[in-house]
C-alpha cells in the first residue's frame, strides 16, 4: 500500500516541499529510504523503526520503500523522522490519510518524543508560500514557528500525540502565542559602554560616523590602547533592527543551529568576532553542503576581525566581493548557493609585528623591513574597502585615572538613530537604509558639495592619489559626517573630517 505525507527541507536560507512516498509491499523484511538522503537521513531508519515501537505502533516486518521527492535534491538532516513515521503507520493501515494540507517537521527520539529541530522558520514560510494549511512541529519550536502568520501551528510533544490527533481520539490544540508575551528586549546594560573607554576621543568619534552611516572602520594602535573595547562598544550604539531585519537574521540562525534557547526571534544586531586561525569555508561559508560562514552570521550586524594582519591573505581576499556585493555565492559540485552578507566589518591592528611602530613612549624593535613586509600582509584592493582609518594611539596616565566621561553610549546613539532616519527618508526610493550601502548614482543624487569644499577634495584626490572606489567613499563618510551635523549638503568642515579618516597613502 502507498501513502504520501508532504514534509520540507532547507537548501541553504530557503525551504522546499519535500514529498515522502511510503509503499509496504511483501518480501523480506528491508527498511531503503532513497532520493538522495545523506547520512542522518540514512539513519533515521533505527529511529524511526523504535519511535513507532515505543510509541505504542506496530512496525511492519516487510519491505518497506521511502522516496523522498523530488529525487535530485539533496536531503540533509534528522528532520524527516516524523512524516516517515507518519507515512509508515498509514501505509500499513494504521492511521487514516487525512493529512493532506498540512506538512510534518521534526526529529524523533527512540521513545517516540519530539526533538527541536534545526531550519523550522524557512520549512513553515514555505510551506505558507504553497498553501499549506497546518504544519506539525516539535512544541519547543512552536514559538519560533509562530512567527510565520498565516499558517495554523501544530505542536506535538511526540509520535504518539501526533497518532492521537490524526486518528481524531485527542486533538492536539492550535498554538496561540500568548498575547502578553513580549520578545525579550536586549539588555544593553551589559555591552561595553562608551563610557568605560578613557580616552581615545578621535577613536570615539571614528566610531559614531561609522555607526551613522554603516561604515567599514580600521583601527591601528599599539597593544593595550583599546582597540578590542572600542569594537565591542559598537552594538551599544547601532539602532536596533527593523522587524523585517529580525526576521532576516533569525532565519540565518534557525538554518546553522545558532538560535539561542528560548529566544525564537532575534532582536539585538549580531557581532561576531572570529580567530585569526579560521578557514576560507568558515568565513564565507562552504563545505561539501554549502553552510553560511561568519560573514553571513554577521547579516545587518558587525564582523569584527582582530589581528588583521595574522588572518590568511587568501582568507581576506575572499572577503572583497562579498563587502561590495553584500551578498556571497557558493558553488559547489552538489550545486550553488547564494547567502546575504550586508555587515559592517571592523578591524583591529597592530602597527607592526611588535606593536609599538610610531609610539611616542616604548621604541619599536622590528627593523624596516619587518614593518614594511607586516603592513603587506593586508592588500591594496582590501585597503581600498575600508571607509574608516583611526590611529588608536596609547592611553595616557591622566586620561586613564579620569572619571568616566560624559558622551556614554546611549547619548551617541541619540545622535546615530537621528542620522540613520534622515537616512532612510532619503534612500527609500533606492531600497537601502544606510549610506554605505550607496552606490554611483545614489553617491551623484545624494552627496552634493559646495564650492569651497569641491576645490579641497580636488587637491585631496591628486595628493592622496584616490582611486575611484577611494573618492566615493569619502564622500559617502562625508556624507553621514554632514548627516550627524543636520545639514542638508556638504560642507568644508564635513569633507575636510572625512578625508583625516584616511590613509596618508591611498592608492
Amino acid at each position: 500500500m502507498l501513502a504520501k505525507t508532504k514534509t520540507a527541507a532547507v537548501v541553504g536560507l530557503d525551504g522546499h516541499v519535500i514529498e515522502v512516498e511510503v509503499d509496504i509491499s511483501p518480501g523480506l523484511p528491508a527498511f531503503n529510504i532513497v532520493g538522495l538522503p545523506d547520512a542522518a537521513v540514512q539513519e533515521s531508519r533505527e529511529r524511526v523503526r523504535a519511535a513507532i515501537r515505543n510509541s505504542g505502533g506496530e512496525f511492519p516486518m516487510r519491505r518497506i520503500t521511502v522516496s523522498l521527492a523530488p529525487a535530485d535534491l539533496k536531503k540533509t538532516g534528522p528532520s524527516y523522522d516524523l512524516p516517515i513515521a507518519v507515512g509508515i503507520l498509514m501505509s500499513s493501515g494504521q492511521l487514516p490519510e487525512t493529512l493532506d494540507g498540512s506538512l510534518l517537521l521534526g526529529e524523533l527520539a527512540l521513545d517516540g518524543a519530539l526533538r527541536s529541530t534545526r531550519g523550522i522558520l524557512p520549512m513553515v514560510a514555505v510551506g505558507r508560500s504553497r498553501g499549506y494549511k497546518s504544519v506539525f512541529v516539535p512544541d519547543m519550536n512552536a514559538r519560533e514557528a509562530s512567527l510565520v502568520e498565516g499558517i495554523k501551528i501544530i505542536p506535538a510533544r511526540g509520535l504518539d500525540q501526533v497518532m492521537a490527533h490524526v486518528r481524531e481520539e485527542t486533538s492536539i490544540p492550535e498554538y496561540v502565542d500568548d498575547p502578553n508575551y513580549e520578545f525579550e528586549t536586549p539588555d544593553d546594560s551589559r555591552l561595553p559602554n562608551l563610557a568605560d573607554v578613557r580616552g581615545q576621543e578621535h577613536a570615539k568619534r571614528a566610531l559614531e560616523v561609522a555607526a551613522a552611516g554603516g561604515h567599514n572602520l580600521l583601527m591601528s594602535g599599539p597593544p593595550g590602547s583599546g582597540k578590542t573595547l572600542l569594537a565591542r562598544c559598537l552594538p551599544s550604539i547601532l539602532p536596533s533592527m527593523t522587524d523585517e531585519e529580525s526576521l532576516e537574521v533569525t532565519k540565518i540562525y534557525s538554518v546553522t543551529g545558532l538560535l539561542p534557547e528560548g529566544s525564537p526571534l532575534i532582536t539585538r544586531r549580531p557581532f561576531r568576532s572570529p580567530h585569526y586561525t579560521i578557514s576560507n569555508a568558515g568565513l564565507v561559508g562552504g563545505g561539501q553542503v554549502p553552510r553560511p560562514g561568519e560573514i553571513t552570521l554577521s547579516h545587518r550586524g558587525v564582523l569584527f576581525l582582530d589581528e588583521l594582519p595574522e588572518f590568511g591573505n587568501s582568507t581576506l581576499e575572499v572577503l572583497r566581493q562579498p563587502i561590495e556585493d553584500k551578498v556571497v555565492t557558493i558553488s559547489r559540485a552538489n550545486g550553488t548557493m547564494t547567502y546575504p552578507s550586508n555587515f559592517m566589518m571592523v578591524a583591529a591592528m597592530n602597527p607592526c609585528p611588535c606593536g609599538y611602530f610610531g609610539d611616542m613612549e616604548k621604541q619599536c624593535s622590528c627593523p624596516p623591513s619587518a614593518v614594511t613586509k607586516y603592513g603587506r600582509r593586508i592588500s591594496g584592493p582590501m585597503l581600498d574597502r575600508m571607509d574608516i582609518f583611526v590611529d588608536v594611539p596609547r592611553v595616557e596616565y591622566d586620561k586613564l585615572i579620569a572619571p568616566p566621561g560624559e558622551d556614554a553610549s546611549k547619548n551617541v546613539r541619540a545622535r546615530v538613530l537621528h542620522a540613520r532616519d534622515v537616512q532612510l527618508d532619503r534612500l527609500r526610493a533606492a531600497n537601502i537604509s544606510s549610506n554605505a550601502e550607496m552606490g554611483p548614482v545614489e553617491v551623484w543624487d545624494h552627496c552634493q558639495v559646495e564650492s569651497a569644499a569641491k576645490e579641497l577634495l580636488q587637491m585631496a584626490m591628486r595628493q592622496l592619489n584616490f582611486s575611484a572606489r577611494s573618492f566615493h567613499r569619502v564622500l559617502k563618510v562625508a556624507r553621514t559626517i554632514a548627516d550627524l551635523a543636520g545639514s542638508t549638503t556638504i560642507e568644508t568642515p564635513h569633507l575636510a573630517e572625512a578625508l583625516q579618516y584616511r590613509p596618508r597613502s591611498d592608492g
